[in-house]
Parts: C-alpha cells; sequence; structure tokens
C-alpha cells in the first residue's frame, strides 16, 4: 500500500507538460510582447467603428491643423480638419486588411509553386518553375511595385496583386527548399511504396511539415508588406483617397511638417511598432520552432 501510495504521490508531483502558449510565452519574452501588440492592433483594426472618436472623414472646419489635445481631438487634425487618432485607427483596418490578402494570396501561389517545384526537383518542370521565380526576383522590388502599381491603378485589390509579387518568390524559395528534404523522408518513401498518390503525399506529407518555417517566414513578410505598402501609399499609388491609411497620411502630413508634425509622428510611430512587433514575433517563433537555434 505505502509502495502505490508513494507512486501516486510522485506521479502528482510530476510536472504536466505546459500548453505551447504557456511555453512560447516563458521561452521568449519579446515573442510575448510581440504578439501582445500585433492582438492589440488587431483588436483596435476591428473595432475601429467603436473606439474611433470621430469619423475618420469628417472634416472640422473650425478646429484645422489643431494640436493635440485642443479642440476634443486627442491627435490633433489635419489641413482638412479630420481626427488624426481616427484616421490612424481606420489605418490599422486598411494596412492590416492588405498584409493579410496580400499574404494569403501571394502565400498560396507561392506555396504551390514550392511544393511542387521541390518533389519535383531536378526535373524539367522544377526548371520552368524555378526559373520563372528566377526572373520574378531579379527584378528590384521597388521597381516592379511601381511598375505594377503604376499599370494596374491606384486600389486596393490593386495594391494587394501588387504586393503579392513579393510575397510570392519568397514563399517558394522557403517551400520547396523544404520540400527537397521532406521527399527523402522514410515516411515519404513508404508511402509511394504503398502506392499513394502524388497529391495525397503533398498534402497528407508534405504540407503539415512545412507548416513551421512557412509561419517563421509568413510573420517576416507581413512587416515587409506593411512598409511596402505604405511606400505605394505615400508615393500616391496605393491605397486611393481618401481612404485612411498610415502611408497617405504619412504623405499628407508631410507638407505639414513644420506646423503639424503630429499628422506624420502618430501614424508613422504606429506603422514603426507594428512592423517591429511582427519582426520580434518571426525572430521568437524561429528561435521556438527550431531547436537549433534554441540557446
Amino acid at each position: 500500500m505505502s509502495i502505490a501510495i508513494s507512486g501516486t504521490a510522485r506521479a502528482a508531483r510530476r510536472p504536466r507538460p505546459r500548453h505551447g502558449l504557456v511555453r512560447f510565452t516563458t521561452e521568449q519574452p519579446l515573442g510575448a510582447i510581440a504578439l501582445f501588440l500585433i492582438t492589440l492592433f488587431v483588436v483596435v483594426a476591428v473595432l475601429a467603428p467603436w473606439i474611433a472618436p470621430y469619423d475618420p472623414l469628417a472634416q472640422d472646419r473650425v478646429n484645422i491643423l489643431t494640436s493635440p489635445g485642443v479642440g476634443g481631438h486627442p491627435a490633433g487634425t489635419d489641413e482638412l480638419g479630420r481626427d488624426v487618432l481616427s484616421r490612424s485607427l481606420y489605418g490599422a483596418r486598411t494596412s492590416l486588411l492588405i498584409a493579410v490578402a496580400t499574404l494569403a494570396l501571394g502565400g498560396a501561389i507561392g506555396l504551390v509553386i514550392g511544393v511542387v517545384s521541390g518533389y519535383f526537383g531536378g526535373t524539367w518542370v522544377d526548371s520552368v518553375l524555378q526559373r520563372v521565380m528566377d526572373a520574378l526576383m531579379a527584378i528590384p522590388s521597388i521597381v516592379l511595385l511601381l511598375f505594377v502599381a503604376a499599370l494596374l491603378g491606384p486600389s486596393v485589390r490593386n495594391t494587394v496583386i501588387a504586393l503579392s509579387l513579393l510575397v510570392i518568390p519568397s514563399i517558394n524559395r522557403v517551400a520547396r527548399g523544404e520540400m527537397l528534404r521532406i521527399r527523402e523522408e522514410p515516411y515519404v518513401e513508404a508511402a509511394r511504396s504503398v502506392g499513394c498518390s502524388t497529391p495525397r503525399i503533398l498534402i497528407r506529407y508534405g504540407l503539415p511539415n512545412l507548416m513551421a518555417p512557412l509561419f517563421v517566414m509568413g510573420s517576416l513578410l507581413f512587416a515587409v508588406i506593411l512598409i511596402a505598402e505604405s511606400a505605394l501609399s505615400f508615393l500616391g499609388i496605393g491605397t486611393p483617397p481618401p481612404t485612411p491609411s498610415w502611408g497617405r497620411m504619412l504623405s499628407e502630413g508631410r507638407s505639414q511638417l513644420e506646423i503639424a508634425p503630429w499628422m506624420t509622428v502618430v501614424p508613422g510611430l504606429i506603422l514603426s511598432v507594428s512592423v517591429l512587433a511582427f519582426n520580434l514575433l518571426g525572430d521568437a517563433m524561429r528561435d521556438f520552432l527550431d531547436p537549433k537555434q534554441r540557446r
């Protein structure tokens, strides 16, 4: 009886395996802070219609270029009397929506190309697909973005299409490199030996083992997309006016920088913090998911 009791006591004292999110928070404190900031940005973007103090397009002709805190505007107003804080909150909706749509579209295309190319590595299929990707990567990113965006015209949809061209080659490289490794694994060889079709092998055994590196790459690309979208909007070929976006707000505040710096500081600070958060999260996920990178 005493042996059984002592065994039960030892089992009760044995620490339970921690949940993945809890372990990530403990092992990667900077990643946890970044995840909190990203969650906060998402919540603000979703709840912008309810938490924004004013309509982002409403013009207050009495309070034009007012300083923060004056006239009931916490972050001041722009040259048309529009509330800067409200436009920044709504700008989060625009920028995050474009980033998510771009990552979904470009990531799906790049993933398909990379998985197929990696599985058939060394064949003509791989050669044709990778030469197309090489040609796409040979063009400087900013030149490619400017050309496509100017050709299609300023709109949210066209901005997503243009930015997707940045995502496709990056996702393709990661997916292809991992698939070249996965296709040589014993479980893939076993699946081939029992007659599994190529689509079944790719979906059942290939994609699940690609998720970890793709999550890391996706987090890092999210920051790149935010900067690229802001650059296009800053140049006037991204999000069309009067839709609020961080890049367009920076462009509009450039001419008023000396007399109304808050027009640039507020959206610029929010953009910088969001990009930093996604970069920190990507680095933390890389260290957390890859045992070789853990310190």
